[in-house]
């Protein structure tokens, strides 16, 4: 999902979930969007993923597509080198509220 679509998602739904994802050990962040069937969307650039250097500049990008809200969510490895589901719903255990 690229910016243009991600903005025009934004103004015609209001049930979806922004996630931004911080992997262990590295400073670099993914965008992305659940909707309500579930499907999870990456943001995307000419076909690939973004990858944001600062939580300032994911904060930025969100706020021009109208988006004030969304949780951070940090990827553990050792979660998935074993495989293991990240647990994304599970309250403060695996994400963050944000607001910006």
């Amino acid at each position: 999902m690229d910016f243009n679509d991600l903005k025009a998602f934004v103004a015609q739904h209001d049930n979806f979930e922004i996630r931004v994802i911080g992997h262990a050990g590295s400073h670099c962040y993914q965008v992305e969007l659940e909707d309500v069937e579930g499907g999870r969307h990456m943001l995307t650039r000419a076909g690939k993923p973004v990858l944001f250097r600062a939580l300032d500049d994911v904060y930025l990008e969100l706020k021009r597509a109208g988006i004030h809200r969304a949780y951070l969510v940090q990827q553990v490895p050792h979660d998935e080198m074993i495989g293991r589901e990240a647990h994304y719903r599970d309250p403060l255990t695996s994400r963050m509220p944000l607001v910006f």
